[in-house]
């Protein structure tokens, strides 16, 4: 990979793009999670482990430190069984919805197809899944949306929702977006805040000191 926080090889190198999830919401999501009937507990603990570790890895390296050859390959690792893990789950139950393995866990899920860079095309085969479990009841349109631009970087195209920002020339930008008139209404559509407001949050949590 390279760099743990490139999204895709087929990007310019002068276009680095950064992680772009929703890591920085993780405390609000606990804080807000509701007491969801579980159908199986054994499998939520192995997502929510799974996503534990995922989270490890990515923030246990002080912002601006350089990454050894050996956390890289730790974190493509971790990132690759976490994929293998969930096309395992997807063959045997299909998405792994909030009635399944409650909500938490259901995000915790998307997170792992969200990270699943190293095989785009199987964060495409996701999609629909997800697209279908959010219009149940059973995934967050809001997952969705972070997934829909996490595959448009990966291709090169303008994302739809504005979630994925890059470093450029030391600074923070979004990567570039279609329609930007209509972003806020898009967002809205899957429950984002306005852009603005997740731009200053993103930087907040994101950027290092000297690229604010």
């Amino acid at each position: 990979m390279g760099d743990p926080k490139i999204v895709s090889d087929a990007l310019n190198d002068s276009w680095r793009p950064l992680i772009g999830d929703r890591n920085w919401s993780m405390a609000s999501l606990r804080r807000r999670r509701k007491d969801w009937p579980v159908g199986d507990t054994r499998l939520r603990d192995e997502l929510l482990e799974r996503m534990n570790r995922d989270q490890e890895v990515r923030t246990g390296i002080p912002r601006g430190a350089t990454w050894t050859d050996e956390q890289i390959a730790e974190f493509d690792a971790v990132d690759a069984r976490n994929a293998a893990f969930l096309k395992r789950v997807i063959a045997r139950y299909g998405w792994p919805g909030r009635d399944l393995v409650g909500e938490e866990a259901a995000h915790a899920a998307w997170l792992l197809a969200q990270h699943a860079d190293q095989d785009v095309a199987f964060q495409r085969e996701c999609l629909p899944l997800l697209e279908k479990a959010a219009a149940a009841g059973q995934a967050t349109w809001a997952d969705y949306a972070y997934l829909v631009d996490r595959v448009c970087v990966a291709a090169g195209s303008p994302q739809v929702y504005g979630t994925q920002y890059g470093m450029r020339d030391g600074q923070l930008e979004f990567q570039p977006i279609e329609d930007l008139d209509h972003l806020d209404e898009r967002r809205a559509r899957v429950g984002l805040e306005p852009h603005a407001e997740y731009d200053r949050l993103h930087r907040e949590c994101y950027a290092s000191p000297d690229s604010i």
